[in-house]
């Protein structure tokens, strides 16, 4: 017994108490609800009442891994939504550069000179595929880093993650577009 439990309770009322008072069981708390099935009368699983103290009767440790496992799915998704956010931008900068060069070295074929000499196509082109595929490879790092950071608390197997597939996949084919200008190949 405690201090509280102790003091005569014409001391105090009830409500200042400090410690509450002593409960009956959980299940003796549902079993004296419904005294039993009936006609009419819902069964005690499907009242919310019985939803509300099965959840009060797991533990406190239950809960809390409960709750990290939820966390470690909030950070792994937040993390592949980064990562989509940086393969969407070096997706818009490689494509924006292919798209780029293709159209000023139509531009320059022609008679009239359109494209002042300072800007070859091929420079602007390789300027945007370059930082694309540089951004895409910067993202896929970060995620990589991110992900491996949480593997003390828990095993995330970062080679069955989309959105890291699509980021390698990205990354190649930057570095296949980068190199072709440069080759003059396209």
């Amino acid at each position: 017994m405690t201090d509280d439990d102790k003091r005569p309770a014409g001391d105090e009322p009830a409500s200042s108490r400090k410690t509450p008072p002593h409960h009956p069981s959980l299940m003796g708390k549902l079993s004296g609800m419904f005294p039993g099935p009936g006609p009419g009368r819902p069964q005690a699983s499907e009242t919310k009442a019985a939803k509300a103290l099965a959840h009060e009767l797991k533990s406190s440790n239950e809960l809390a891994e409960d709750r990290t496992l939820l966390a470690i799915k909030r950070t792994v998704m937040g993390a592949d939504r980064t990562l989509m956010a940086w393969l969407r931008t070096a997706l818009s900068m490689i494509s924006f550069g292919f798209t780029i060069y293709k159209v000023l070295e139509g531009l320059k074929g022609g008679d009239v000179n359109l494209v002042p000499q300072q800007y070859e196509p091929r420079t602007v082109g390789l300027f945007l595929v370059g930082l694309g595929t540089l951004a895409m490879v910067m993202g896929t790092v970060e995620y990589w880093f991110s992900i491996k950071g949480m593997r003390p608390v828990a095993a995330v197997a970062i080679w069955k993650r989309p959105s890291f597939v699509m980021a390698l996949i990205i990354s190649l084919v930057g570095l296949g577009v980068f190199v072709s200008i440069i080759a003059n190949l396209l």
